[in-house]
């Protein structure tokens, strides 16, 4: 192995670098010990046969630097949402005529989604494409419940979460409406389609990932 790795100086050589002479044990001391730092993976035996065979590429051992984990941002909470009052439509906002350019908006939506509403259009293709599109600005009635109070409700969709539907009327009165144990008329260019809202119990943005069952239960 020495005469592989390395051969002392010699006097001549020694005195030209300006080099004072170690000893032998030393240097091959320091040999092994730079080989051990250079193969860090290697056996000493593994080492010794790469040494007989071929030449040794030394590994440049680096630091690992530590990703800093970037703090996600988060957003607010539901219960922040609703105690800053972020959904709120104010009183001076709820009025009908405020409203009905976001209605003729969805009813081009509807149309475009579709494919244009014609007269020999099937009822159950819109009646699907209902089912998950988003309804904000929709034309809504209240057509059967189990509080009486709500029947005949109508008006346009303004907003929509899991349980209910708020609904500003003609009248420019805003109402609460629970979609359990109701159901509602969407009408569209003569098309009327019908939301049974005990199976209706989703948010918007979950509708569009859901499979509805083509024929269900008709009990409020």
């Amino acid at each position: 192995m020495k005469s592989v790795i390395y051969h002392a100086f010699s006097q001549k050589e020694a005195k030209e670098l300006d080099v004072q002479l170690p000893g032998a044990q030393q240097a091959e001391a320091f040999v092994r010990a730079f080989l051990k730092r250079s193969t860090p993976h290697m056996s000493q035996q593994a080492r010794e046969d790469q040494l007989q065979r071929k030449a040794v590429v030394l590994e440049y051992a680096t630091r690992r630097k530590r990703k800093e984990k970037r703090k996600k941002s988060k957003g607010l909470s539901a219960r922040q949402r609703r105690e800053l009052h972020l959904f709120d439509i104010k009183p001076e906002q709820q009025r009908y005529s405020l409203f009905l350019p976001l209605h003729e908006l969805w009813k081009q939506y509807i149309r475009d989604l579709c494919g244009g509403l014609k007269p020999d259009t099937q009822p159950h293709m819109i009646q699907t494409k209902l089912l998950k599109a988003d309804l904000h600005g929709a034309l809504v009635s209240v057509t059967k419940s189990k509080c009486p109070s709500y029947v005949g409700v109508t008006g346009i969709l303004l907003q929509e979460t899991k349980h209910v539907f708020k609904i500003l009327t003609k009248e420019d009165r805003l109402k609460v409406i629970p979609k359990l144990n109701c159901v509602f008329a969407v009408e569209i260019d003569g098309f009327i389609s019908y939301i049974y809202g005990s199976k209706f119990q989703l948010r918007s943005s979950e509708r569009s990932a859901k499979k509805f069952k083509a024929k269900g239960t008709a009990d409020l």
